[in-house]
């Protein structure tokens, strides 16, 4: 299926889970994750099921001040 994870095209398999497309990403802690605008628990990234089209919005907190 594709996806795109923070803009980016990705193709992963089928009923790959939201962890698995953030490990395909490279994505390294600390960050948060959001599915199509809606943000994810990070408890939850290995049951959360993805599907053809979804978007992936990966970020990362940035410290100033």
């Amino acid at each position: 299926m594709n996806i795109q994870i923070n803009q980016q095209a990705f193709t992963l398999p089928e009923a790959a889970t939201l962890a698995q497309a953030l490990m395909a990403y490279g994505a390294k802690p600390p960050f948060a994750a959001a599915v199509n605008g809606a943000f994810v628990a990070r408890g939850q990234h290995a049951q959360y099921g993805l599907h053809a089209g979804d978007r992936v919005d990966v970020v990362h907190p940035v410290a100033g001040g």
